[in-house]
């Protein structure tokens, strides 16, 4: 009787153990609710994608890079503080770069402010962050309505700094480094003597597969480059339920995060198509149209481990947007200051990791104002002892000569 009451125990204590070390299944996350947006807030997201799409095709065409990875959100949050201090056709070149029309200034910064109060709420599961700041130079005078607006609707960090010193750059640079959890460390290097101001913007996500892919599936693969050049690279791999489509030029395969507030839509170019082909017919309606068409569906998924990294000077491209007097002596920034300014570079610094846990990318854009290189307008007044000369030009002959040290009303 005691040895079966003490197998009995054994088998008891077995199971407890083996129920407390078995791994616990990963919940799944609740789906998420969607941003609601009012009319003409959806309106502003739809042109925030039309910049989007425009400003990778323009950056891919200026840089000739082969791997190109830009945050438009992140280019257009920091445009969006600036265009709050321009004026005249310098402030309407901005808005056609950046797609704005039909809107107030009050919608547009009310666009800005609900999507970084919302976005990185939106999934408890995958973090995302949206840091701005400004930093105006020691004695440099800003207009208090323009600290205000990027205060209040872009939760701007807003610091006096003194540019001539040392540990200025550092100063900058650390709080670009804390935005992005070290991906980006640093993103400006000097600061030019005619430097005034600096407006950011930093983005940092991470965001873990709904569906992870196993590292014991992950294999050496061939992956053919744009030259036609074969190299070896991490393949990933599972086979799960994903939204697919496909069109005459790609499929389009999403692959959500978290609880599907954010996927990863990759576009694979179908055979003898290039990305090229791809980017010729991609815009905002065909995107749109494309999305639509998604259907669940299961599907074999290879993809490789990546890393891209990118520092681009945008100048050249929002130029090419048709922001061309912001960049000149003739911009027209007096709702941000009485002083004559103009944008000196737009610095877009991004990372971007994947692999079979899920994404970890990091955006800032910084732009930098500076004097604008106009000459001063001298001023002479004469108000005091002077001397006068009459003189014939082509010879040098002085006709008249003269000092006036007492000048009486006339």
């Amino acid at each position: 009787m005691k040895s079966i009451i003490e197998f009995i125990i054994i088998v008891l204590f077995t199971i407890s153990c083996t129920a407390q070390n078995d791994p616990q299944p990963t919940p799944v996350p609740v789906d998420a609710k969607p941003i609601a947006l009012r009319a003409g807030l959806e309106k502003r997201a739809s042109q925030d994608n039309e910049f989007a799409i425009d400003l990778l095709k323009k950056t891919i065409t200026t840089t000739g890079e082969t791997n190109v990875f830009v945050s438009p959100l992140s280019v257009s949050i920091a445009l969006g503080m600036v265009w709050n201090g321009a004026n005249g056709t310098t402030k309407t070149e901005m808005e056609t770069a950046l797609k704005m029309s039909g809107l107030s200034a009050a919608d547009i910064n009310d666009y800005y402010k609900i999507m970084q109060s919302t976005l990185p709420s939106v999934d408890p599961t995958t973090k995302l962050s949206i840091a701005n700041s400004v930093w105006y130079k020691t004695g440099f005078i800003v207009k208090p309505d323009f600290l205000k607006v990027n205060s209040d609707y872009y939760n701007a960090y807003i610091k006096e700094l003194d540019f001539t010193k040392a540990w200025a750059v550092d100063t900058i640079n650390n709080w670009c480094a804390k935005k992005t959890n070290s991906l980006i460390p640093t993103i400006i290097e000097k600061i030019p003597s005619n430097a005034v101001m600096y407006l950011m913007n930093a983005v940092y996500f991470k965001g873990i597969w709904r569906k992870q892919f196993e590292k014991k599936n992950t294999s050496v693969l061939k992956f053919t480059n744009e030259t036609g050049n074969q190299a070896d690279v991490n393949m990933m791999y599972q086979k799960g339920t994903f939204g697919y489509t496909g069109t005459e030029t790609a499929q389009y395969l999403d692959l959500p995060y978290g609880n599907k507030a954010f996927s990863m839509t990759v576009i694979l170019p179908v055979t003898n198509k290039t990305t090229a082909d791809v980017l010729n017919t991609l815009t905002t309606e065909s995107w749109n149209t494309t999305l639509s068409h998604f259907s669940e569906r299961e599907v074999m998924v290879y993809l490789p481990r990546f890393k891209v990294t990118n520092k681009f000077k945008l100048n050249d491209e929002l130029q090419n947007m048709g922001m061309k007097l912001a960049f000149s002596d003739f911009a027209d920034f007096t709702k941000m200051t009485s002083i004559p300014v103009q944008i000196s570079e737009v610095i877009h610094k991004t990372y971007v990791t994947v692999d079979e846990e899920g994404t970890e990318a990091a955006a800032v854009t910084s732009i930098g104002m500076i004097t604008t290189s106009m000459p001063e307008i001298t001023v002479f007044k004469v108000d005091k002892p002077f001397l006068f000369v009459i003189r014939e030009k082509s010879t040098g002959v002085i006709l008249f000569i003269g000092k006036v040290g007492n000048v009486e009303k006339y």
